[in-house]
């Protein structure tokens, strides 16, 4: 059984997390960072415990030298954006970036990859409906350019296993957690804590991150190859995610529908106020179109591999995070 693993992405949310998990399991981990900056929601006793490799995954000498003799890469680096000014940026991580990982992981004979992708690289369609694995990428101006980016990336992996490479591919759902409140999915709690007014009635997945790198490392011990898996804990409208963190964190709830048109009309109104003010908008017209979307991802064929193991409640998940990011915004007051 694998017991050197090198993680990519580990200072990302998932990353960490799944590092987190490794090391509580008594792993050797190695992971690559870019800097050495630190994610501040994982005990810094962890992290002490990993064989830090400086470097990048658009890097290919770095990546030799941090693959050399490990037993599994598990690759959970990649850029999450619905802005077009990262667009290029995205895709050279999410894809060219893959393909490195893929063709060092043949060069250094690595006996197993798990890549960690998404549901988006599975597929939307624009009557919504219910997604499992067996579904078929339908390339539509439904899927935003992250989708078609990790559906890119899986394509590398998916070469990987025709040369030989034992993979498994994770389809996670929105992951949530305690993390960084000002980026990535995490951005919700912030906005919500603000009292954000608005809601969608758009419908989505979501899980739990911890469940998430506790699913990693079950099937990295697991004989599955070539296989891919969603990782999705519930299937819950946007609204009903906002009032029950609007609950935990004792805020006022978004009491004002924004329907698909006022979406519309949002995102080009962001889009133009950034342009002065410099900074990201809040929404862009890819966000947009998930936020409006209406999609059950199905998680059949993970519980049936994984027997006894279920997914945490969401509004445990939503409880515990709450209580932590509150504790965290008590911490920074004087």
């Amino acid at each position: 059984m694998p017991t050197k693993i090198l993680v990519t992405g580990g200072t990302g949310f998932v990353g960490a997390y799944i590092i987190k998990t490794l090391i509580e399991k008594n792993y050797q981990v190695s992971a690559i960072r870019r800097s050495n900056q630190l994610p501040f929601y994982i005990p810094s006793s962890i992290f002490e415990q990993v064989d830090w490799k400086n470097g990048d995954i658009l890097d290919v000498v770095s990546l030799q030298d941090a693959m050399t003799e490990m037993d599994a890469v598990i690759h959970s680096a990649g850029v999450v954006s619905f802005a077009k000014k990262d667009r290029k940026k995205m895709y050279q991580v999410n894809v060219d970036g893959t393909a490195n990982v893929v063709n060092m992981a043949l060069e250094k004979n690595v006996p197993r990859l798990i890549h960690i992708s998404s549901v988006a690289a599975v597929g939307r369609t624009a009557s919504g409906g219910k997604v499992s694995e067996e579904k078929q990428w339908e390339d539509s101006n439904v899927n935003t350019h992250y989708a078609r980016s990790k559906f890119k990336a899986e394509l590398e992996i998916w070469r990987g296993a025709g040369e030989g490479l034992s993979t498994l591919i994770l389809n996670p759902s929105t992951v949530l957690g305690y993390g960084d409140w000002n980026s990535g999915s995490c951005r919700i709690f912030k906005n919500i804590y603000d009292e954000f007014p608005w809601y969608t009635q758009g419908v989505n997945g979501f899980v739990d991150v911890e469940d998430l790198a506790h699913v990693v490392e079950t099937l990295l011990q697991s004989n599955f190859s070539e296989e891919r898996f969603i990782v999705n804990g519930e299937t819950w409208s946007f609204q009903h995610l906002m009032e029950r963190i609007a609950y935990h964190f004792k805020k006022k709830a978004p009491t004002r529908k924004a329907s698909d048109w006022m979406m519309s009309m949002a995102w080009r109104m962001e889009k133009f106020k950034s342009l002065f003010t410099g900074e990201d908008p809040l929404l862009t017209k890819e966000s947009a179109k998930v936020a409006i979307s209406k999609t059950w991802f199905l998680n059949d064929k993970l519980l049936n591999a994984i027997p006894g193991f279920s997914f945490r409640p969401m509004e445990e998940t939503i409880q515990m995070a709450c209580e932590k990011y509150i504790s965290g915004v008590r911490s920074l007051q004087p």
